[in-house]
């Protein structure tokens, strides 16, 4: 018996790289001046969906939504162990809030089929909602367990599974298919492995073959697909018209969410006053602090 696996990948700005030269005047980040990451907590989520396949056996496919340069996200989970990567991209996508995204995904996730785990981390760093795991699950009309810290077992068709709560914890048995988002700290995703480093460097979406034949009479991309494909090294590519997705629910028209303001905060500290480095001055830090109840 195997379980097939759906992880939801996304690639994101390194935030940890953020400074004033990306930053825009109107408080926003440049996301062309940071280098892209593979967010952290969709590792852990495609790790969790390699161990099942290694206890049980089966299959696991990587899918994200993004513009073309996101396929490198994907190469990056072919090179951990995932057997499919999917690709969703389309430029009627762009301005997609949770919604919409979820929108998309969904109809994506339907379109690939037959799957008995949803995983995706608990959240992006560049978005911080925590919304589009759960949306996706509710759009697909099944049931969900988010901030997941392990899956305690799976028996046929139910999984137990201990999710993290204010205060503790809480084991909650879930039939399948069901939809998991995980945390950063659930497991320890697995180093790439270099046999799968070497056979899908070279993996590429439909995308991607279109640029190699410009400007080249010599390659016809149908036949280039079709070489690709028979060597395993296509990543599968989809568009609103291969999903046949309604227009107004994808992109900026399909996104209900606007951001009424963006401000710009800087702190800055009113006073300051120095410690003169004696046991009195000392003291009085102490003090001072415990007055303030920081600690004491």
């Amino acid at each position: 018996m195997g379980y097939h696996s759906i992880v939801l990948v996304k690639q994101v700005p390194d935030t940890a790289n953020i400074s004033g030269q990306v930053m825009k005047e109107d408080g926003t980040v440049n996301r062309a001046l940071l280098p892209a990451i593979f967010n952290h907590e969709d590792r852990v989520a495609l790790e969790i969906a390699l161990q099942i396949q290694d206890n049980f056996g089966g299959t696991v496919s990587a899918i994200t939504m993004g513009p073309p340069r996101a396929s490198d996200v994907l190469r990056e989970c072919l090179f951990m162990g995932a057997d499919n990567a999917y690709l969703i991209s389309d430029r009627k996508f762009a301005g997609a809030d949770t919604l919409a995204t979820s929108y998309v995904l969904s109809e994506a996730i339907k379109k690939i089929g037959n799957y008995d785990f949803i995983f995706a981390g608990r959240q992006a760093i560049d978005g911080d909602t925590a919304q589009v795991g759960p949306q996706t699950a509710e759009k697909l009309g099944i049931p969900q367990i988010t901030y997941a810290q392990e899956i305690i077992s799976l028996k046929e068709n139910h999984a137990v599974i201990k999710k993290k709560i204010e205060g503790g914890y809480e084991i909650l048995e879930t039939a399948l298919p069901c939809l998991i988002t995980v945390l950063k700290d659930a497991v320890f995703p697995r180093p790439y492995k270099a046999k799968r480093v070497m056979t899908y460097k070279n993996a590429k979406t439909l995308i991607e073959l279109e640029k190699l034949t410009e400007g080249n009479s010599l390659l016809y991309i149908d036949q280039l697909k079709y070489e690709y494909i028979s060597k395993h090294i296509y990543i599968n590519t989809l568009t609103m018209d291969d999903l046949k997705l309604d227009s107004e629910r994808c992109g900026v028209a399909g996104s209900p969410t606007k951001v009424h303001k963006i401000e710009s905060v800087v702190l800055k500290g009113n006073k300051h006053e120095n410690i003169e480095p004696t046991k009195q001055g000392i003291g009085n830090l102490i003090d001072k602090l415990m007055e303030d109840h920081i600690f004491g």
